[in-house]
């Protein structure tokens, strides 16, 4: 931005100005702002529709709500149509927003709506940070002295299938002048693209890191995930264990419990001796059904748990959310396409669950 208007003979002060408004204020109409004459003059010749610059700032095609009200899902209209969906979450003391990365995904996880759709296009940096700058105006017309402090990247699409557009948009997102999200209140879901798990710990980026396994042997997992074929088991976990000696930080490993394919105790045990030595924390996250899959009963899932805590590893049994319609990555949109075009909103009973992210 510094240089784009230093270009212009637009001094850095202004630019300052500029982007405060943007990535701090959440502006969606910058010919409004009260700017000195240089930038509101900038501002005048150089952004808007057809010209040189734009502000990224989906359409609501469609809005959700918790029927505890501290949950939020939307589903955004992109400039070229393509839509995506987003998430606030709200828990005692803290808001946060689930993001997508992608419209649709490449990594084709049988059990996830999103990867049932296939592939479309990677988003821009713009389009990413502008599901944060939304999420943080929707809050402050709801709690107008709360701040959204949290952020994962657990919506639609794999983030390190984007890594670039990713990371772009995190460096804006975590800058204290903008959102001001701290990087360590930021976590990557990967399915386990391991060169960018690799690259992440190479580099040093300062945020969270989760990783979901969902399989305890190769067959098992490739099962579930076909990315597995291409980077097997035995890859993401000599990656994951490169990440943790080069970062010190611990990984958090999700595991979505499917009914009959990785909920047995079996399961549990061959996946303890698989992160032997790991600095690792287990979330356990009962599938919400879609494409023939269910999800597992609580006592079957506890006891998954009790195992893997026996074995010394901190585990977070995560009850379901919003099963009944629209609670999964993608399922929103998928619903959308079926429902009755005079049909807007409609209300979700999901339970309140203080660690449950989308998934």
């Amino acid at each position: 931005m510094v240089e784009v208007l230093a270009a212009e003979g637009i001094i850095l002060h202004h630019v300052k100005s500029l982007w405060r408004t943007v990535h701090h204020d959440g502006a969606l109409d910058l010919t409004t702002r009260n700017f000195l004459p240089p930038l509101k003059r900038w501002v005048a010749a150089s952004v808007g529709e057809g010209k040189a610059f734009f502000l990224d700032a989906p359409e609501v095609v469609d809005e959700i709500h918790s029927s505890d009200g501290l949950t939020r899902k939307f589903l955004l209209r992109l400039r070229d149509g393509q839509t995506i969906e987003t998430v606030l979450m709200g828990y005692q003391g803290r808001h946060t927003v689930c993001v997508s990365t992608q419209a649709g995904c490449a990594m084709g996880c049988v059990f996830c709506a999103t990867g049932q759709m296939g592939f479309v296009r990677h988003l821009r940096p713009g389009e990413i940070v502008a599901q944060v700058l939304h999420a943080r105006r929707i809050l402050k017309t709801i709690h107008p002295n709360k701040r959204l402090r949290n952020m994962v990247l657990m919506g639609m699409g794999e983030p390190l299938h984007n890594y670039d557009s990713v990371m772009h948009a995190l460096a804006s997102i975590s800058d204290r002048r903008g959102a001001g999200i701290g990087p360590t209140k930021i976590s990557i879901s990967t399915v386990g693209v391991v060169p960018a798990i690799l690259r992440l710990a190479e580099e040093q980026r300062p945020y969270c890191l989760a990783v979901s396994l969902h399989g305890s042997t190769e067959e098992e997992r490739s099962a579930l995930v076909p990315a597995s074929k291409r980077w097997s088991l035995a890859m993401l976990m000599d990656a994951c264990r490169k990440y943790g000696e080069i970062t010190g930080k611990k990984i958090f490993f999700e595991w979505t419990l499917i009914a009959g394919k990785n909920d047995s105790p079996e399961t549990a045990l061959r996946l303890a001796e698989l992160l032997t030595g790991m600095d690792a924390h287990i979330n356990l996250i009962p599938l919400n059904p879609t494409g023939g899959f269910a999800g597992v009963e609580s006592r079957s899932g506890h006891e998954f748990q009790r195992i893997l805590q026996a074995a010394g590893f901190p585990c977070t049994f995560r009850q379901r959310r919003g099963i009944d319609v629209a609670a999964g990555c993608g399922m929103l949109k998928a619903e959308k396409r079926l429902r009755p075009a005079n049909v807007s909103k409609m209300t979700l009973n999901l339970a309140r669950n203080p660690g449950q992210t989308p998934g």
